[in-house]
């Protein structure tokens, strides 16, 4: 996975989620509280860069990760800016009178917000997201959705895996038809094997009486006092470029 790839590889790894944790809560509330558009993309500029380039996150896989749901609000927002009308059996776009200045307010501060969870997501284990959230007294029940939903991305990427290798070797894309055949197989047979492992999931938790909150070794983080007051005084800096 490559979040998972980016959280146990990047330079801040040691560093205890409280701090990472607090400076992306600044982050997202400086996201909304931005006056301006400028203002925004400032905060996202200053959030992308500190997962680049102070925590070390490739370029590339920053821009993978982002791609996706910078593409969905784009589109989303583009609502906000023209509406379809139909009169006299003819379709036509219009274009609202504000459209524009809602448009760049929304996007700009989508940004702003996507940078700052991007940099929490890529910086952070999901272990140490929940012993962070465990310790803020989160559901225990909102807890354990995150594990399994957790659990079930790795077993649908090997399902995955596993039925792409085996179309493959047996020449399922040497043609476009082909492809286009065995793609539908892959998504018929995908939601059955991922079904029947979430069911032996299931039954293996039950088996071993699984009733209770799940338990993890928390690791220890060295200098946990000195990452939060600098992550408070980063939070601090990045909430002040809301006011620009």
């Amino acid at each position: 996975m490559l979040i998972d790839q980016c959280a146990y590889s990047n330079r801040w790894r040691a560093v205890t989620p409280a701090a990472k944790g607090i400076f992306a809560l600044a982050g997202f509330v400086s996201a909304f509280a931005a006056g301006t558009p400028a203002a925004a993309l400032c905060i996202a500029l200053l959030m992308s860069g500190t997962t680049i380039f102070g925590a070390g996150v490739p370029l590339a896989r920053f821009a993978r990760a982002a791609c996706v749901p910078f593409g969905f609000f784009l589109l989303g927002s583009v609502s906000l800016a023209c509406s379809v009308d139909y009169r006299g059996g003819d379709f036509s776009i219009v274009w609202l009178p504000n459209g524009a200045a809602p448009v760049a307010r929304v996007v700009a501060r989508s940004c702003a917000a996507l940078a700052s969870l991007l940099f929490f997501a890529l910086t952070t284990p999901m272990i140490d997201q929940i012993a962070l959230f465990r310790r803020l007294k989160a559901p225990e029940t909102l807890i354990e959705i995150m594990v399994l939903c957790y659990r079930m991305l790795f077993v649908f990427s090997a399902t995955l895996r596993d039925v792409h290798t085996a179309q493959d070797a047996r020449l399922g894309y040497a043609t476009p038809k082909l492809a286009l055949r065995s793609m539908g197989s892959l998504a018929a047979g995908l939601t059955v094997q991922v079904w029947r492992r979430a069911q032996a999931l299931h039954l293996g938790a039950m088996s071993r009486n699984g009733e209770g909150p799940f338990r993890f070794l928390a690791p220890v983080f060295a200098n946990k006092d000195r990452d939060v007051c600098f992550a408070i005084a980063a939070g601090a800096l990045v909430l002040s470029l809301s006011c620009l």
